[in-house]
């Protein structure tokens, strides 16, 4: 029992994984502009390593944060001797880990023991490439695999493409992962990208998409960053480039597309979860999808995965006034957020990323919108706060399954209002 034991403490150290033991979430709704303001302060203090999820932007949103255990005596007494209201959201960050990590194994388990899929599981990046190399060989002559580039530690980020024949058609790109700890975003366009190819033939709507536009499916948009989760530190976020002058890798890379680049709800320290970088397109996750856009040249929307908080956003983020084609996004938006509500029942708001949920400068559908992607649109997925970025995988293939309702009105409303 006592090697047992032993055996398993030094598991963890043999990975070199980060742990959570004790480290709590905490939901905070701070009541004024004052609160917000010390909850700021506490951003700045990087001794101790606060993760926050949901920034102190406004005392209209709440603010999640994820507090090590050696940190949450410091925080709560602050909290509590200014009367900041707040509750324990996730008690024991390691305890869903680990109950992540069990079902993962049990999954490789069964996907070994039958040769199969599981589309209501984690997987990691060397899976998820496997898949979708079956894809393409079950689906010859609809779908492939385009290599768009390859990131910061020289790993190919693969696309895959939908498409009935034909060259420059327009197209429509949907992507995953670009924080590499939002799992579910990537597990869901896992399970929405079968549903394309499978659907293909038996489907009218997505089969006159097909014959009409191509689609291409970006599952992992961060790949380096995507491993590390999976190796080292499950809440990592950015890319892994290293950042001269700083012991801190890493940028956000959707802080780092050209648009308003190093405005508000982006900052210039390395250490920051929303890091910039030293200039706009600096990564190579991001060069690589904004060369692949412009050399294509006929892309007609473009829409982004990301969990969580369940919003389907438009531009801008870098700034609060509405876009040329607002009216239309938000009636297509909520369109789109009432076909996802009718499967299940969940509740999305919709609106401005500046407007619904924070200023962000260097945003992915900023850019693409500023480049004249008119369709331009951002998910944010399960849930709102429960488990936050650490979904269950049981909700896997219910969020993928509702996100798809949404994603159809939106592609369908493209494809039937060209420009």
């Amino acid at each position: 029992m006592k090697g047992l034991l032993l055996l398993s403490l030094l598991v963890p150290a043999v990975l070199c994984q980060k742990l959570f033991v004790g480290d709590q979430v905490l939901r905070i709704n701070a009541e004024s502009e004052e609160q917000i303001g010390l909850l700021r302060a506490l951003e700045d203090q990087e001794d101790l390593e606060l993760d926050f999820w949901l920034s102190p932007i406004s005392s209209d949103l709440p603010v999640d944060v994820r507090v090590p255990f050696a940190s949450l005596p410091a925080v709560k007494v602050l909290l509590e001797s200014n009367n900041i209201p707040h509750y324990v959201m996730i008690k024991d960050v390691q305890e869903l880990l680990d109950q992540e990590k069990s079902e993962m194994e049990a999954s490789k388990g069964k996907e070994r023991g039958s040769g199969g899929f599981n589309f209501g599981a984690y997987h990691t990046l060397d899976e998820i490439y496997t898949w979708m190399d079956t894809l393409v060989a079950e689906h010859r002559g609809l779908v492939s695999k385009v290599t768009v580039g390859n990131s910061y530690e020289k790993r190919p980020l693969y696309s895959l493409k939908f498409s009935t024949g034909g060259t420059r058609r327009p197209a429509i790109w949907i992507d995953a992962g670009i924080h590499s700890r939002e799992w579910v975003s990537s597990a869901s366009a896992v399970w929405m990208a079968n549903q394309i190819a499978a659907d293909y033939g038996r489907d009218p709507s997505v089969t006159s998409l097909l014959d009409a536009m191509d689609v291409y499916v970006m599952i992992v948009n961060n790949p380096d960053g995507y491993v590390y989760t999976h190796t080292s530190n499950r809440m990592w976020r950015k890319t892994r480039s290293a950042n001269p002058g700083s012991s801190c890798r890493g940028v956000d890379p959707n802080r780092n597309f050209n648009a308003g680049f190093g405005g508000p709800g982006a900052s210039t320290n390395p250490c920051s979860e929303i890091y910039q970088g030293p200039r706009a397109e600096s990564e190579a996750e991001v060069r690589s999808v904004v060369d692949f856009i412009k050399n294509h040249g006929n892309f007609k929307s473009f829409i982004s995965i990301h969990a969580y908080s369940q919003l389907l956003m438009y531009p801008h983020g870098y700034s609060c006034g509405d876009v040329a084609n607002a009216a239309e996004l938000d009636s297509v938006a909520k369109s789109a957020a009432e076909a996802l509500s009718s499967v299940y029942g969940t509740s999305y708001r919709v609106g401005s990323i500046c407007n619904i949920i924070y200023p962000a400068s260097g945003g992915s559908i900023d850019w693409s919108y500023d480049s004249g992607i008119k369709y331009s649109f951002a998910f944010e997925l399960r849930d709102t706060g429960r488990y936050g970025f650490l979904l269950p995988a049981s909700q896997i293939i219910p969020t993928a399954t509702e996100t798809w309702q949404a994603l159809r009105h939106i592609v369908e409303y493209v494809r039937d209002h060209p420009y």
